[in-house]
């Protein structure tokens, strides 16, 4: 990790956490007094961060000042952006929606590698849910080459609660998996939300139903899958080749 990713010390941790400033999760030394850093567990649940118990030693490892005190917070490099107000701004620009559901991707370089690919594709926004998820870390960052300047991300609590906010707004949600329809047969030119699933597990049941459909990358190798990241970007470049074949017959 790097420095400016980490937040060092109680109070520091402490004056993190009443600011509001996005936190990715807190680290605590095993061998910590509980009773000391009750204030800064009870707030971090709350605020629904991750709380992670480590040995004293992996702590001084990662401590760049070396004065931790038994406690290390990662923040997260910007803000994430609120789903409502994305949608909104979405719908009231006239632009034919495309965005990016990622559920459950939890490699720092996926994550990135498709936040660099959205941002390139056009996509509006993306949506990645609060857990079983990597977050907006300075791994994240540099995976992304700088994209995550220029897309938002939308950390939500309730991944399928939040596909159904999609659906009210008139968004087709489309999911990607290997038992589904071929994507060059798929009508990608309307309000679309793509639904890339983790790596190992894909779409998680619950996710997968709540899709309107279900695409796939037809392939003829012996390996059998793609890396998601390699498969969201293959799908988000025939989203807008589709799209692109349109406006030039139109025009």
């Amino acid at each position: 990790m790097e420095n400016n990713e980490l937040i060092e010390g109680r109070n520091p941790v402490w004056e993190a956490l009443k600011s509001g400033r996005p936190i990715e999760k807190i680290l605590l030394a095993k061998t910590i007094n509980q009773q000391d850093v009750a204030g800064i567990t009870a707030l971090a649940r709350r605020s629904r961060i991750k709380l992670e118990w480590a040995p004293k030693e992996k702590l001084d490892q990662l401590s760049v000042t070396k004065r931790h005190q038994g406690v290390l917070a990662v923040a997260a490099v910007r803000e994430y952006a609120d789903l409502d107000t994305e949608l909104q701004r979405v719908l009231e620009s006239g632009e034919l929606p495309f965005i990016v559901v990622l559920d459950e991707i939890e490699d720092p370089h996926n994550l990135g590698a498709i936040i660099r690919t959205a941002e390139c594709m056009g996509a509006q926004f993306i949506v990645i849910p609060e857990r079983r998820s990597a977050g907006l870390t300075a791994a994240v960052e540099r995976a992304s080459a700088g994209a995550v300047e220029h897309v938002p991300v939308c950390r939500v609590t309730n991944l399928v609660r939040a596909i159904d906010t999609l659906k009210q707004a008139g968004i087709w949600i489309m999911g990607a998996d290997m038992n589904g329809k071929p994507a060059y047969e798929t009508d990608f030119a309307q309000p679309l939300a793509l639904v890339i699933g983790s790596e190992g597990e894909g779409m998680r049941r619950l996710v997968r139903e709540a899709c309107d459909g279900i695409v796939s990358l037809p392939m003829s190798g012996k390996t059998g899958s793609l890396n998601a990241s390699v498969a969201a970007g293959a799908l988000m470049y025939e989203v807008v080749r589709q799209r692109m074949s349109i406006c030039s017959v139109s025009s």
